[in-house]
């Protein structure tokens, strides 16, 4: 039975744009969120990235996995007990979901938040909601990622999350989650790809005259091998690196990455090489 809380919660998003099926995940996203501030897992780790922003700091757009970084680097770190938490807690408030950690390859441990769609929508909608189509064992899964070697140089912060019900998670400070994205921005790998995302999260972070963090950047650009060792990574030099990036990105495909997260695709049709490079003039750093 689902508990009065994530009742609440459903009924805070009926006048929602999105669509059913999201809505289950935003709420899956902060059950689970809750599963694991039930179990001290941010006396060890902290939330960032996209869906931070966005369940911390009203960004407006969807995203779809939680994102954690350790305090501190440590290669055994056992995410197993938090993630058997997390499912318990989840249980609780009446969501049947399994949470299982992926084989460890990579300093990033990886899990999976999984559950039956259809099932899930029936516990939270009436029969008749239900959106049709929906295959009966159709799955719907949250990806969680730790980030058990991170670079350091960053400040966390407390933050309140109100729903399903009051709790706190450790996030990074504003100027180091856009340190992060601007990482991301500069140095992640696509290959053909464009992560449209990580670009409408840099327009966030400008237009609410957030500073980015140039010594936390330098640490993660040291560390993905962007920056020599102990390079000093200055304002100037980081609107260049952006500057060049713009020049070489297929803006439709960024805007096709982006477009299905958003409540309202027009405000893409000003993206183009001349709007970011103007966008950029306005970055401060700190």
């Amino acid at each position: 039975m689902t508990q009065p809380a994530i009742q609440a919660l459903i009924k805070k998003y009926r006048a929602s744009p999105l669509k059913k099926k999201d809505v289950l995940r935003e709420v899956l996203q902060q059950s689970a969120l809750l599963g694991l501030a039930r179990h001290q897992f941010f006396e060890h780790a902290a939330f960032y990235g996209g869906t931070a922003l966005r369940i911390l700091y009203g960004l407006d757009r969807f995203s779809e996995d939680l994102d954690f970084s350790l305090l501190k680097p440590n290669a055994q770190f056992n995410f197993k007990p938090f993630l058997e938490g997390l499912q318990r807690e989840m249980y609780s408030l009446g969501f049947q979901v399994e949470a299982k950690a992926k084989k460890k390859d990579s300093p990033i441990l990886s899990a999976f938040v999984k559950s039956n769609t259809l099932k899930l929508l029936l516990t939270i909608e009436e029969e008749d909601a239900v959106p049709k189509g929906v295959h009966p064992e159709e799955k719907i899964a949250i990806k969680l990622e730790v980030d058990t070697n991170p670079p350091l140089g960053f400040e966390v912060e407390t933050k309140l999350v109100l729903n399903p019900t009051p709790f706190h998670v450790l996030t990074y400070s504003l100027s180091d989650l856009f340190a992060g994205k601007m990482h991301a921005i500069l140095c992640r790998s696509w290959k053909t790809r464009v992560k449209g995302r990580d670009w409408y999260d840099l327009i966030w972070f400008i237009t609410q005259g957030v500073p980015v963090h140039l010594s936390h950047l330098s640490c993660r650009m040291q560390q993905s091998k962007h920056l020599a060792h102990k390079e000093e990574l200055t304002y100037q030099k980081l609107t260049n690196l952006l500057e060049e990036k713009i020049g070489k990105i297929d803006w439709g495909q960024a805007k096709n990455d982006v477009r299905a997260f958003l409540n309202d695709p027009k405000v893409l049709d000003v993206w183009s090489e001349s709007f970011f490079l103007e966008l950029i003039t306005h970055l401060e750093s700190c």
